[in-house]
């Protein structure tokens, strides 16, 4: 017990967990206005997707029940994976249209109980908790959690006007996530609209020569380098150390067949180039032989081309000339990049939208590290305000 916090549960707050049905619906994004069932994922950490649903068809509506209700939280009971077992979202406004399926819950409120429930959102969404859930969660595709398991889980409950501080202190965190967020999304869709202007607009209206890749490129191939750290190289961070990626180490033991990768390469996963998922290296090391490395000749810029293979139309075509039978098996070797037709404006007019994009892109990334400095500094903020270890003075110890 902490001062005047109590011991209790999650039971002792709420009255219980209200959920949903399944019904049938439509396969399809509805309409803000249109009756619709809730999928599962649309209850993710902090982030509650209203359009994450199934339009409900006309012969089930007499089915379906309960809404997202303003001030209530939403927890799901089940999900494929394992993390989002528990994961939990506080409802802001009241949402008519919408129905819990049978995997998503509800809080009900006590009759004559007093508990701030944004606070109560920040407990179940604190790591203690999310522990908590894992251990009691059963099941081997699909994890699972009682109403019984989750209501027993034990929490220290503070006064209600210290709740309240609580949760007023760690919104003002979420809200500065939030517009960092909203301005991200807003320069990546400003980003995107220079991308049209510098590059697609020049390519659809061919004022550029088109040549084949294998013109522009020739492929790396030394190995016998296990000197050189091991570099993944992935679709949104680009190329970095393999202990970064925080994924389990599959690489092989024997790594004499890894392939060198040097600055200024321009390397791509080739059973998912298709996908887009290529990097231009700016440290030396090795990368899996499930890469191709590509060493970018004297009439390109690596940097342009960095931002070229990650245009839609680029991407599109190294879907078409991908080889094999499912997306499980296509891949895209060099012999079969060489073959990709590739714009290419000349050196000066590249570095010209280098510069440009590269500032964009700078400033997109800079946003994205202020993002993540508010989300770690809120939960180091969640740990000790809600364990007690940090105290908030309520209103009325400050009068």
């Amino acid at each position: 017990m902490i001062g005047d916090w109590k011991q209790g549960r999650i039971k002792d707050l709420i009255d219980s967990l209200e959920s949903g049905v399944s019904v049938n619906g439509e396969d399809r994004v509805p309409a803000e206005d249109e009756y619709a069932v809730l999928k599962v994922s649309a209850v993710t950490y902090d982030v509650f997707d209203s359009r994450a649903a199934k339009p409900i068809l006309d012969g089930e509506i007499a089915r379906a029940k309960c809404n997202p209700k303003a001030g209530q939280i939403l927890i799901s009971r089940a999900s494929g994976t394992a993390n989002h077992v528990g994961a939990c979202v506080y409802v802001d406004r009241d949402y008519p249209n919408r129905y819990l399926p049978d995997k998503l819950w509800q809080t009900v409120p006590k009759a004559h109980g007093r508990v701030n429930n944004k606070w109560l959102f920040y407990v179940l969404s604190s790591a203690k908790i999310k522990s908590g859930i894992l251990n009691r969660a059963t099941g081997t595709n699909i994890k699972n959690i009682t109403k019984e398991e989750l209501l027993s889980l034990a929490i220290t409950i503070p006064q209600f006007p210290e709740q309240t501080a609580i949760a007023n202190l760690l919104s003002t965190w979420d809200e500065a996530i939030e517009k960092t967020e909203r301005l991200i999304q807003a320069k990546e869709r400003q980003f995107r609209c220079v991308v049209e202007e510098l590059i697609y607009k020049s390519v659809k209206y061919g004022i550029w020569d088109e040549v084949h890749a294998g013109s522009l490129f020739k492929e790396r191939k030394e190995t016998h380098r296990d000197d050189l750290p091991l570099l993944s190289i992935t679709n949104d961070q680009g190329v970095i150390p393999r202990e970064e990626t925080n994924r389990k180490d599959t690489s092989n033991e024997d790594k004499s067949k890894y392939r060198r990768i040097f600055p200024g390469d321009l390397g791509y996963n080739t059973m998912r180039m298709w996908q887009g998922v290529s990097a231009l290296a700016e440290c030396e090391g090795i990368v899996s032989p499930a890469y191709t490395v590509c060493i970018p000749g004297e009439k390109l810029i690596p940097e342009f081309v960095a931002f070229l293979f990650k245009t839609p139309f680029m991407i599109h075509r190294f879907y078409r000339y991908s080889q094999g039978l499912t997306p499980d098996t296509w891949n895209l070797k060099f012999r079969h990049f060489s073959e990709v037709k590739v714009p290419l404006p000349s050196i000066d007019e590249q570095r010209k939208i280098t510069e440009v994009l590269s500032v964009a892109q700078q400033e997109i990334d800079l946003l994205k590290q202020l993002a993540e400095k508010y989300k770690t500094q809120k939960r180091g903020l969640m740990q000790k305000l809600l364990m007690g270890i940090w105290r908030v003075r309520t209103d009325k110890e400050v009068a």
